[in-house]
């Protein structure tokens, strides 16, 4: 399944300074369908080179990021629960900001 990962807000420093990613994820063996959750492991394993814990927090994105699915925030779609589907937007901004 082909999704689309944008990082922002400071999140990309995270990734080799790489904003954008389209990337190929498969569901796992056991189950049928693509989930946040199993998505979230997924970037923590492939794509965050450096201080995951500013990017996660348990299995969850921290505090203070947004995660917007296809321009939705993921709070109105079951968060961990939600269910992907192929050509997917999937953004995450920091709202946290130093100073």
């Amino acid at each position: 399944m082909q999704l689309t990962l944008e990082f922002g807000g400071g999140l990309e420093l995270l990734c080799n300074s790489v904003k954008i990613h389209t990337v190929d994820v498969e569901p796992k063996a056991e189950e049928k369908k693509l989930t946040m959750k199993h998505l979230l492991s997924w970037v923590h394993t492939n794509l965050i080179k450096e201080r995951p814990e500013m990017f996660l927090k348990g299995d969850t994105v921290r505090p203070g990021v947004l995660v917007l699915i296809n321009d939705c925030d993921w709070e109105l779609s079951g968060q961990l629960d939600t269910v992907l589907e192929d050509k997917d937007v999937v953004v995450f901004i920091s709202t946290l900001h130093g100073g």
